[in-house]
């Protein structure tokens, strides 16, 4: 649901979005709690919209394909 929320936020004027590479993350305090949005997949959002975010995708992604890699996740990208 981040991805809706982000895009609702959005429409409420909020210009400010936290992610995470790949989704990586998580909360060992929050019980199932497995990862974050993934920073690509904001900015994927937010360039749909318009939106100079002054970040290359392309190179995002493949940063996200390399720490998944690192640290033997699978990629979904």
């Amino acid at each position: 649901m981040a991805i809706a929320n982000i895009y609702a936020s959005y429409q409420f004027g909020l210009r400010s979005f936290d992610g995470a590479v790949a989704g990586l993350g998580g909360c060992p305090y929050a019980k199932g709690a497995t990862g974050n949005v993934a920073t690509e997949d904001i900015v994927f959002l937010l360039k749909g919209l318009g939106c100079d975010t002054g970040v290359d995708l392309g190179a995002l992604r493949d940063v996200a394909v390399w720490i998944k890699a690192v640290l033997g996740r699978a990629s979904t990208n």
